[in-house]
């Protein structure tokens, strides 16, 4: 009998995937099970070996990096979600702990931070921000591993979709990365604008990653009232996806959807063509329309048109809104954020109004999830708008250098790097791994 593998390779388990005794480092063939030729003889002893093989491997691995349960959908204790009483592990609940260890990176040691969020670069004098680390309750949260990453991603793809904060999550994933593999800058291959649609192709692991600026995640466009162009005002049309991402995101084997800040911008509403309302447009002759209504349609856009799209099979992640955390007044008002540490639990709540736009979110991957598991796509929750809202230490305030003009600005939407933003890529790479593990489970009991 001779089992032919198109390729094998080796993965590096950390000790928390095995119970104690059991060997760390494994040479699992798993692409026996994802790429390989068929042309294995189906006989009982084969089917007897998988499956014994399977049985050791899955008993191994902790229960919670196994379950796909809806009580994944838990936030910690301002707005707890609907669970089962299952005793398991959620890496989403629990608290910042100091890590004097300090960050995975440094302004030297990766090259490819911008300046708008090189906060060390334009003179942050406190370095404590980068001194913490979350730990959930229950359980452990595992360090990034890049090469672990790499090796999951190889021959694939992925999209940050959305806003500035979704790209500054991809730019703290290259410099998460880099230590392991720098990429090849392949912006101009695809975009005029390279600041908004940034491309990065890792030619070691053939992976590419990019970064898809649709802000409103539908189609947007400049307002216009009785035929007049109204200066700062933006049209929406709420069930007309973006094609900015939509065009593209076929191609993709991991997605990850966030948008959040724009929808406090004066917005015009549209859905089938028809005017609705509006958001703070200042026109008396239009009805008065709720943001969270259009957040919620927005979402439920865009998972519809990854439901639908003929070729997509990717695994979509919604990494949920991330509140900004401007005091004394608001951005164009003098706000600033000097904080230097986080919040405590009891020190400052999470406003109502960003509770809404979680919760709007939230129930509409639900819907997305259900309808994805009839037909084979996975949608997973990034949940981290109680973690972040925690953080209000990790902004670049005046420590950042705008994009669009040489000059400090007053930054409290996205995050400094490194800084508390390399932890969500750290819940990236666990869910990853979770699905990584649920598909090798599958295969395995279907070879057995």
């Amino acid at each position: 009998m001779k089992t032919h593998f198109s390729s094998i390779f080796s993965i590096k388990f950390p000790p928390y995937f095995f119970p104690s005794g059991f060997p760390h480092t494994m040479n699992f063939q798993l692409i026996q099970f994802f790429t390989m030729e068929k042309t294995l003889d189906k006989t009982v002893s084969i089917k007897a070996f998988l499956l014994t093989l399977s049985l050791i491997f899955i008993s191994s691995i902790p229960l919670s990096l196994l379950k796909t349960s809806r009580s994944r959908f838990s936030l910690p204790l301002p707005f707890p979600f609907p669970s089962s009483s299952e005793k398991k592990c959620d890496v989403f609940t629990g608290k910042w702990v100091p890590y004097p260890q300090g960050p995975y990176y440094s302004n030297e040691t990766c090259r490819l931070i911008v300046d708008q969020q090189n906060c060390i670069k334009f003179g942050r004098p406190d370095t404590e921000f980068m001194k913490w680390r979350w730990k959930p309750h229950d359980c452990e949260l595992p360090l990034f591993d890049a090469a672990q990453f790499l090796e999951i991603v190889r021959g694939k793809s992925m999209a940050f979709v959305g806003d500035s904060v979704g790209r500054n999550q991809m730019e703290s994933l290259v410099c998460l990365l880099a230590h392991e593999a720098y990429p090849l800058d392949i912006s101009r291959n695809s975009s005029a604008d390279v600041n908004y649609f940034k491309r990065w192709f890792y030619a070691d692991y053939n992976f590419t990653l990019a970064a898809f600026w649709s802000p409103f995640l539908v189609k947007s466009g400049g307002a216009h009232i009785n035929g007049h162009s109204i200066n700062g005002l933006i049209s929406l049309y709420l069930d007309e996806p973006d094609e900015a991402w939509t065009n593209e995101i076929e191609k993709f084997d991991y997605v990850i959807v966030s948008v959040g800040q724009w929808f406090f911008r004066p917005l015009l509403f549209y859905e089938a063509g028809r005017l609705l309302g509006c958001h703070i447009c200042n026109q008396n002759n239009i009805t008065s329309f709720s943001k969270y209504h259009a957040y919620k349609m927005a979402f439920r856009t865009a998972f519809r048109t990854l439901l639908t799209l003929k070729n997509y099979t990717g695994v979509t992640f919604l990494r949920t809104f991330l509140a900004s955390h401007f005091e004394n007044g608001d951005w164009d008002k003098g706000g600033n954020c000097p904080r230097t540490k986080p919040f405590t639990s009891n020190e400052m709540k999470l406003q109502e109004f960003n509770k809404e736009f979680y919760w709007v979110q939230v129930e509409e991957l639900r819907e997305a999830e259900e309808k994805g598991k009839k037909i084979g796509l996975t949608f997973e929750l990034m949940n981290t708008t109680e973690i972040m809202w925690m953080r209000p230490d990790g902004h670049p305030n005046g420590y950042g250098h705008s994009m669009i003009k040489n000059a400090s600005v007053y930054d409290c939407v996205h995050w400094c790097l490194p800084g508390p933003i390399d932890t969500l890529n750290e819940f990236l790479l666990y869910l990853m791994k979770k699905d990584v593990l649920l598909q090798l489970k599958a295969k395995l009991m279907r070879n057995a």
